[in-house]
């Protein structure tokens, strides 16, 4: 095709570049910069890049819909990635990977057939698409609809593009986090300090005629210390991640990153493991939101409501918490790690809210759910590359502020735990049940917190907890070191967030009385 080539795309397309086609010229040397780009999206670059133009996405969408399917889409990915990890001082591992490729849906009512690709030629497109095309048994055949450019925010922009950056720009920020790490505490002895970035370009084309790209930026820098005292031993971390940049991680960032390592870690010296039981649990603002999202927001995605596996799937506009719960999902939060300026259906994001004042109101969407409860997509469709198929997905998912203080609800609790963040866990997604291991926490012992604890878990019922939320804090964070969720083999970007919240009952294993 004449244009740009592939490699010049990169040097100037804004906010999104695309898969190659030909494997071979793209297994650079990750290490080399690219140039910046320029501000403003180019969907002819996209196109380009991919060597594909409306004629051609037509062909394929007309061999995928041949056997009579009601819609499909392609999802062309382009994704860079690189990490480098430090270890007392020197480098001890790298990775990069160029991934690439297009997946072609066919959707025929509620089934699905999925096929992808890493050779994105015209024959080898219209061969993906034949075999997508195979779920469906229908007579009719659907034309797909002419090419429209959709226009989308964007959440997440940054200064340099993220391939723009060299390892000698990466490695002195571990050095940084290192030094910031074994300066607060003569108890150091060992430290880590990790940094990731990746860069994805996405073009998304369907038959309905809606055509859209984007790029999306994610970097990820964390510090890992281990102490010694008396010769016990603790480990602990902390993260900052999201939808940035390179220059996101200031002298600020880095000291902050070293900071809460460090006092994550030494204070775990003076923890306790208390008796276990029934008790008053109160979570912190943060990082606790892990609660909401794996026991309470797993089951309001759509899939699992549509297929019955929910707890909540009778109850739509019927009370599931107190009259001050409201719980959103948004997928609107400027950099923040859930951020979709659109989604992986080429669907619109938004800040949805799933629980208002008490009250169900809605569940997380993608194409085939709001097609069978009749409702509008909610921006959820996500998988996590062109390999997989999309499904209902969480983005950022917290709870919004209530009517109560920190310090009132502290005060309120007589014996008790403080939840401060947490480490692992398992969850029965369709019931809620769910088991967590408590990281940082603290006793509350006549409304103040005391000692310190650790080696506890709590258990318990995800839709229960929620009806359990007693008090609800004015103090609302979004955990800023997200993570990424996992579900049906598929991980995706998430974030969290929590108030100071009051749950008047939760299992904690702990020692025995």
């Amino acid at each position: 095709m004449s244009g740009i080539t592939r490699r010049e795309f990169l040097k100037t397309g804004a906010k999104g570049a695309a898969l190659v086609a030909i494997p071979v010229i793209f297994r650079l040397d990750p290490l080399a910069a690219f140039a910046a780009p320029s501000p403003t999206r180019n969907l002819g670059d996209y196109m380009t890049h991919f060597g594909v133009d409306e004629s051609l996405i037509r062909k394929v969408m007309g061999a995928a819909l041949a056997h009579g399917g009601d819609y499909c889409d392609l999802f062309f990915e382009h994704t860079i990635s690189y990490s480098v990890n430090l270890e007392d001082d020197e480098v001890n591992r790298a990775y990069s990977n160029i991934d690439f490729g297009v997946g072609i849906r066919v959707i025929e009512g509620e089934q699905t057939g999925y096929s992808f690709t890493e050779d994105i030629t015209p024959n080898a497109l219209i061969q993906a698409a034949k075999t997508a095309a195979n779920i469906a048994s229908e007579s009719k055949t659907l034309p797909p609809a002419n090419l429209s450019r959709h226009d989308t925010p964007d959440y997440y922009p940054i200064e340099t593009l993220v391939e723009d950056n060299s390892i000698t720009q990466k490695i002195p920020l571990l050095k940084k986090v290192n030094e910031r790490m074994l300066s607060r505490d003569k108890r150091i002895i060992k430290t880590r300090a990790g940094y990731a970035d990746s860069a994805s370009y996405i073009l998304i084309a369907t038959s309905d005629g809606r055509v859209v790209c984007d790029y999306r930026p994610m970097a990820a820098l964390h510090g890992v210390c281990i102490a010694e005292q008396n010769g016990q031993r603790e480990t602990n971390y902390y993260a900052l991640r999201g939808r940035y940049g390179l220059d996101y991680f200031d002298e600020k960032k880095i000291n902050e990153i070293g900071d809460k390592a460090v006092q994550k870690t030494v204070v775990l010296f003076d923890a306790v493991v208390p008796e276990g039981g029934e008790m008053e649990v109160v979570l912190a603002p943060g990082d606790s939101g892990i609660l909401l999202h794996e026991a309470i927001g797993h089951g309001m995605e759509a899939d699992a409501n549509r297929k019955g596996e929910s707890i909540f799937a009778d109850k739509i506009n019927k009370k599931v918490a107190e009259d001050f719960v409201t719980i959103v999902d948004d997928g609107t939060l400027l950099h923040d790690r859930g951020a979709l300026n659109v989604d992986d259906e080429a669907n619109a994001t938004e800040k949805t809210c799933l629980v208002e004042n008490g009250i169900l109101r809605s569940y997380l969407h993608d194409r085939i759910s709001s097609r069978y409860y009749k409702v509008n997509p909610t921006g959820s469709g996500r998988r996590q590359s062109f390999r997989y198929s999309p499904i209902p997905r969480m983005r950022s998912t917290y709870m919004l502020n209530g009517p109560h203080k920190r310090e009132e609800i502290i005060q309120s609790v007589k014996k008790g735990l403080y939840a401060e963040s947490f480490q692992n866990g398992e969850v029965r997604i369709g019931q809620g049940d769910f088991t967590f291991y408590l990281n940082n926490g603290y006793l509350i012992e006549d409304g103040k917190l005391t000692r310190p604890v650790k080696d506890l878990n709590l258990v318990g019922n995800g839709p229960d907890v929620l009806t359990k939320m007693v008090m609800v804090a004015d103090d609302m964070v979004i955990d800023p070191t997200g993570g990424n969720c996992g579900k049906a083999g598929q991980y995706v970007p998430v974030t969290l967030g929590l108030p100071t919240v009051k749950v008047s009952s939760i299992t904690v294993g702990g020692r025995s009385a």
